[in-house]
């Protein structure tokens, strides 16, 4: 399947089979949502206090920010905007797509969150393995058959993650060596290496995988803040509108650089070096943007 769907046009496969899987990530999500209202569990309340039960003891900040990806904020879906934006026939179509996707992913990981929550308060669950959570939860609330479907709609993301990533990457590569890829040869020069290495690194922990493939998501949607933040300077000087993109964008720069200089996966630092460290990248990289947006001020 990925050898086909980085190979062919995105509407040849990938655009056949997505329907398929939205399906099922719809259903998954509003099988869970029923099955908490007609449940009702006992959900911990805020007057109850936030305690951090995650397994492990990791700190909150910043890895919730990481953990929660798509669901928050998605620098993998930034990214692939203008490959989607080339399939679609009318610009008006571009809100409800891009922005009414992201809305619906976020309901989708606040399903979540609360289901977890019950299991992980309430059965005293210790699983910190997100494919055990997701198998353990479906089961017992959608029964064998619902959980497989919901199971379904849950890879869904991993699957449709990898598939247009070597497709962006094969695109990717050849703007930068200015390779043609009209043909299905040309594109097999590219597609090959690109595969071998997704093999390779396959071998690899997926746990430890999945970890590197959250942060860099979170790391391409710093930086597309920071460059729509400065498209929006740019673009409307003295309205503001910059600050859309600024705030969240300062913020996710300091959860970016403190995640890797924490993380095990990282370079594992205490949090008395990680967070100053975070907090200084961020500060660094706001006073650049206002250094820039001054300088632009002045050449008018």
């Amino acid at each position: 399947y990925y050898i086909l769907a980085t190979l062919l046009p995105v509407d040849k496969i990938i655009g056949k089979i997505y329907p398929l899987f939205a399906a099922a990530l719809l259903f998954m999500a509003i099988g869970i949502l029923v099955m908490l209202f007609v449940n009702h569990p006992p959900l911990p309340e805020i007057t109850d206090g936030m305690p951090n039960t995650y397994p492990g003891h990791l700190p909150i900040f910043p890895i919730m920010f990481v953990s929660i990806a798509c669901g928050a904020i998605s620098g993998f879906h930034a990214t692939q905007s203008p490959l989607m934006a080339r399939c679609i026939k009318n610009e008006k179509y571009g809100r409800p797509i891009f922005f009414g996707s992201m809305i619906t992913e976020g309901i989708v990981a606040l399903i979540w969150a609360a289901a977890a929550t019950y299991f992980y308060h309430n059965n005293g669950m210790g699983e910190n393995n997100a494919a055990v959570v997701v198998d353990s939860i479906t089961k017992e609330w959608l029964g064998t058959v619902g959980g497989v479907l919901a199971v379904l709609g849950v890879i869904a993301a991993p699957i449709t993650s990898g598939d247009t990533a070597f497709r962006s990457a094969r695109l990717t590569l050849a703007d930068w060596l200015h390779k043609d890829q009209q043909t299905i040869v040309s594109r097999l020069w590219l597609t090959v290496p690109l595969l071998a290495a997704g093999a390779v690194i396959g071998q690899f922990d997926y746990q430890i995988i999945w970890r590197y493939f959250s942060w860099s998501n979170q790391t391409l949607a710093m930086v597309t803040l920071w460059a729509v933040a400065v498209y929006l300077y740019r673009a409307r000087q003295g309205t503001g509108y910059f600050l859309i993109a600024m705030v969240p964008a300062v913020f996710m720069s300091a959860v970016c650089m403190t995640y890797i200089l924490q993380a095990p996966e990282g370079f594992g630092l205490s949090t008395t070096i990680a967070y100053p460290a975070g907090i200084a990248f961020a500060g660094i990289c706001l006073a650049l943007f206002l250094l820039r947006g001054k300088e632009q001020q002045a050449l008018g």
